[in-house]
């Protein structure tokens, strides 16, 4: 095995600009996993990523000459940020070009650090061609994210750093892979002092450039990537990466958006730190891979290895980690369009966490309702309840894997109301336990049939529930006084604009 990349790590230049990242243990996922499992905290870098070691590594080697030339790279963000960082202390100019879909606080920061910014493209590789045009054009040196030996052992000292604080042999290693260099520096030092060591990369299974190349034997370039975890989203990995990648990387593992978005809420949960999707990546790779080998008792490194993240993006991954984390079970269920049909299944359901409820009322036609349950169980909980819905005389279809209806038709169910039918649309308001929503629909009764209904659990102390009920005009005194003695609050929404456009008669 070669004396070269260690020499090179050994020598690497980093901590100008860099800190040696703790390496935290992460006890409840540990407890969970029943495994030994440690965060590398590459997010506590002055630019919120590893990034600017090998940039750092690669602009503090460069002659004055060249240096004065100026730098010039191509990143989805956090690459950009340390090569802005590293040109800023060598008072050189830093030009900077982003795929146009990068998140606004990753360049944000860039300008921050005066580099100047080109948004170019929407995926890495775009962005890539039009800078190689530009250092052309304007003589720059151009300094590569990942296919270059002074970059790939700027980020290899965080594999030295592993090994020298971790509390004994390390069985494996973790890392996300983009285009290489992270691992390929990690993988080249980690080898040659512990070849026991596992290093195992993971990517997002729509970003499976480094898997799919392995795989081949042969770099090969993806027609297109996902981009939620953009700091990962390369077409093609690099020439040098994927050689290291071949001699010391054991295997690459695939997950789901789902999963990373699971893995995001546990880094949060051990470490109070909300990792960007590629930041998180490693982790996710790391539960899915001892769910699959059944590992016990062993030490594992998972790599945060950024925290860059649009705060917008918050929602999205909050309602995805219960899923990927096997925490939610999202159900079509079919019932009889009748009075108390509503009230039965819910008794059915008994004292479920229901996260979520979706009926719109369909003349002619059974009764289709969405559900999202809450699991403490997962998945061995997720098929006893189909069964005992089943079992009870529901048509039930799990809709817990189908993107289409977690991106779109959980937000859509609905549609007008039937003519005639006197409907009223009312906001209600009641305590959020367990068991809440079947206490409510038991408190409204069956004397007047709900056809609309739609409750989503916020994990707040209060639920909330849009409910229209049909009653005629002869009733409502009766209706209204019937709500009065419940003693839950509500807002009557029959005259809002919206309700008129899209849900009502």
């Amino acid at each position: 095995m070669s004396n070269d990349y260690i020499e090179r790590i050994l020598k690497a230049r980093v901590y100008d600009v860099a800190i040696e990242s703790p390496l935290d243990a992460a006890p409840r996922i540990s407890a969970r996993l029943g495994n030994q499992v440690f965060i590398k905290r590459e997010d506590l870098q002055p630019v919120f990523s590893f990034k600017l070691r090998g940039a750092y590594n690669k602009i503090a080697n460069l002659s004055a000459t060249a240096a004065q030339r100026g730098v010039i790279c191509a990143s989805a963000g956090n690459h950009a940020q340390g090569v802005a960082l590293a040109a800023q202390r060598r008072g050189i100019p830093a030009l900077i070009v982003m795929p146009a879909t990068t998140p606004a606080i990753k360049v944000d920061a860039v300008l921050a650090l005066g580099g100047e910014v080109v948004l170019h493209g929407d995926v890495f590789d775009a962005a890539y061609e039009h800078a190689v045009r530009l250092a052309a054009e304007r003589n720059m040196v151009f300094v590569h994210p990942f296919d270059d030996p002074d970059v790939i052992a700027g980020q290899g000292t965080i594999g030295m750093e592993i090994l020298r604080q971790a509390p004994g042999d390390i069985d494996a290693i973790f890392v996300a892979i983009g285009g290489g260099g992270l691992i390929a520096g990690i993988a080249a030092y980690v080898k040659y002092l512990s070849p026991r060591t596992r290093i195992i990369g993971v990517q997002p299974e729509d970003s499976a450039s480094m898997y799919e190349s392995l795989k081949a034997g042969h770099r090969v370039t993806l027609d297109r990537v996902g981009t939620f975890a953009d700091g990962v989203a390369v077409r093609r990995v690099g020439e040098e990466t994927f050689r290291l990648a071949q001699k010391y990387v054991d295997e690459v593992v695939l997950v789901t958006t789902d999963e990373i978005c699971a893995a995001i809420q546990d880094t949060f949960e051990d470490t109070r730190v909300v990792a960007e999707p590629s930041g998180a990546l490693a982790l996710a790779g790391l539960k899915r891979y001892v769910a699959r080998t059944g590992w016990q008792g062993k030490r594992l490194v998972s790599i945060n290895c950024g925290a860059n993240m649009n705060f917008d993006r918050l929602r999205y991954i909050a309602e995805r980690a219960d899923l990927g984390g096997g925490h939610e079970a999202l159900l079509a269920v079919q019932i009889p369009e009748e009075r108390g049909s509503f009230l039965r299944f819910c008794g059915v359901l008994g004292e479920r966490n229901i996260t979520e409820f979706n009926y719109r009322e369909h003349s002619g036609a059974p009764a289709q309702l969405f559900v999202g349950l809450n699991l403490t169980q997962g998945t061995t909980q997720r098929a006893a309840t189909v069964q005992h819905l089943t079992a009870a005389g529901y048509a039930v279809v799990d809709m817990t894997d189908n993107e289409m209806a977690k991106l779109h038709v959980r937000y859509m169910v609905g549609g007008h109301a039937p003519a005639g039918g006197a409907e009223m649309l009312l906001r209600f308001e009641f305590p959020e336990r367990p068991g809440a929503l079947l206490k409510f629909l038991q408190a409204v009764g069956t004397r007047w049939n709900i056809s609309l209904f739609h409750y989503r659990n916020h994990g707040s102390d209060c639920g909330r529930v849009l409910a229209g009920i049909q009653v005629p005009e002869t009733e409502r005194r009766d209706f209204l006084d019937h709500l009065a003695l419940l003693r839950y609050p509500f807002v009557d929404e029959t005259a809002n604009s919206a309700y008129r456009m899209f849900l009502g008669s």
